[in-house]
């Protein structure tokens, strides 16, 4: 059964790891699919982190469009897919890469993980998404 707008907004508010697709734009091959993090609150804009000089942004940037998917297994397999356009790139500030690790990783982690990742991940920008199209279902209703 599809999630309603306030449970999908909900679900995604949370901090799974997504599937983040983009078209490569290359004859017979399908489209760039990696896991990653990303930051969203409901009603909202998405934003995602990578690599200034990444195949990804590249591709995201050529593309202008993306879509994440994210999934759970438990309490029932739920999922909730969302695409839409590429609305902004920007450079990232290490207050952002402080926010979106906070998002995943356990307090005491944060300040050290960020330390290493600023040091030595190399310039990274940060990607804004407007949502545009949904698919969800949560299929531990049937």
């Amino acid at each position: 059964m599809a999630l309603t707008r306030e449970e999908r907004e909900q679900f995604l508010a949370q901090p799974h790891v997504a599937a983040l697709a983009v078209d490569t734009g290359e004859a017979g091959r399908a489209p760039l699919t990696v896991p990653i993090w990303y930051q969203y609150a409901p009603g909202g804009d998405i934003w995602i982190m990578t690599g200034r000089d990444s195949r990804k942004a590249a591709l995201i940037a050529a593309a202008g469009r993306i879509c994440l998917l994210a999934d759970v297994l438990e309490p029932t397999i739920r999922y909730v897919s969302v695409e839409g356009p590429v609305i902004g790139t920007v450079a990232a500030t290490r207050e952002r890469l402080v926010e979106l690790s906070a998002r995943y990783l356990p307090a005491d982690k944060v300040d050290g993980y960020v330390d290493m990742a600023w040091k030595e991940h190399g310039e990274q920008v940060v990607i804004t998404m407007r949502p545009e199209r949904w698919v969800s279902a949560d299929l531990g209703s049937l």
